[in-house]
């Protein structure tokens, strides 16, 4: 370990090192791979604060209690002190919060691993769900023959969409791990975990999308000889389609904020490094405020509400978008 003031006592240099990150030496050694000119000169250089430090400079450390009760003792806060007079201990926006991954350490730890997590599974589920719900209501609703069976499935599909998310958990624990052996703790199971249970929210936009559809451009498609398909395919399905794509992202954003199926399939695990597949393991952005709020550090509660304003932010941008692409390519009928 390499000491911040070779001219300080052990005790006392010990002491000052356990003030900054863990990774202090690897902030100098990245500074210096930056900037080799800084080599043989004297110059100041900046160190991330450890989490109780931080908790000191924004008053949320109490000072009153006994040292030996304390994280942080008097010849730290003595250093601490000296140092907030200097002016030399500063406040910066924290952008390693977005680019690095989870962490034990609250000072260090981001949430890059868990956002690509998300963003990886809203993909899986996506491309899962989109085809097969638009697909299903598309045989259902311009198709299948009325009778007790499609009743049948129409009934079941609606009774899908409120059964709680949970259950789609344990299926996919009994199902993609225990008999597919699908891998664990990643966004390929949490997709499909998700799209199965976003599959009933599509499949009921869609339908009603395409019952939305006027029955004249129906009847004069098939006035000018067009089949019943091409019917569908060339005029039904494209003048539904806003309404389709409205309905699917508002049901990828409310897959967006589960927690509970994607800790039974196991991304509940500490994940520290960001995955770069939908097959390497990961966490989600809610998954990542369950385990940061069980945390007894004080430091992880400010990362809870981060974590918070960026899916909040999440959520608000997919609702914002289902709106504009409704509001841009959705036709109006007289």
């Amino acid at each position: 370990m390499t000491s911040l003031d070779p001219g300080l006592p052990e005790e006392e240099d010990r002491q000052l090192i356990q003030m900054v990150s863990y990774k202090y030496e690897a902030e100098v050694k990245d500074l210096l791979l930056k900037n080799p000119d800084y080599l043989g000169k004297i110059v100041p250089i900046k160190l991330t604060a450890s989490d109780d430090v931080d908790q000191v400079h924004k008053g949320n450390y109490p000072r009153d209690i006994p040292e030996e009760n304390r994280r942080v003792n008097d010849y730290q806060l003595q250093i601490y002190d000296m140092l907030n007079e200097r002016g030399d201990i500063l406040s910066e926006f924290n952008i390693s919060f977005f680019t690095s991954p989870d962490s034990r350490e609250a000072e260090l730890a981001g949430i890059a691993s868990s956002f690509m997590g998300t963003v990886f599974s809203i993909l899986v589920c996506l491309a899962f769900s989109f085809p097969v719900a638009v697909l299903a209501a598309i045989y259902l609703e311009e198709f299948a023959p009325k009778n007790k069976f499609t009743d049948f499935i129409e009934v079941n599909i609606n009774n899908l969409a409120a059964v709680p998310s949970i259950v789609f958990g344990l299926l996919g624990l009994g199902v993609l791990l225990a008999v597919f052996n699908l891998p664990r703790s990643t966004p390929l199971v949490g997709g499909i975990t998700l799209s199965l249970m976003t599959l009933p929210t599509i499949i009921i936009a869609a339908r009603a999308s395409l019952k939305a559809v006027p029955p004249s451009i129906r009847e004069a498609a098939l006035a000018i000889g067009a089949s019943n398909m091409q019917t569908t395919m060339h005029h039904t399905v494209p003048l539904s389609m806003p309404g389709t794509l409205s309905g699917t992202i508002i049901g990828l954003a409310q897959a967006l904020g589960e927690t509970a199926p994607l800790i039974l399939i196991g991304m509940v695990a500490f994940v520290n490094t960001i995955p770069g597949t939908p097959v390497d393991p990961a966490a989600s952005l809610p998954v990542q405020i369950y385990i940061w709020s069980e945390s007894a550090e004080r430091g992880f509660v400010e990362k809870v509400s981060a974590c918070i304003m960026v899916l909040l932010a999440f959520l608000i941008l997919m609702n914002l978008a289902a709106q504009i692409v409704r509001h841009k390519f959705e036709k109006k009928w007289s």
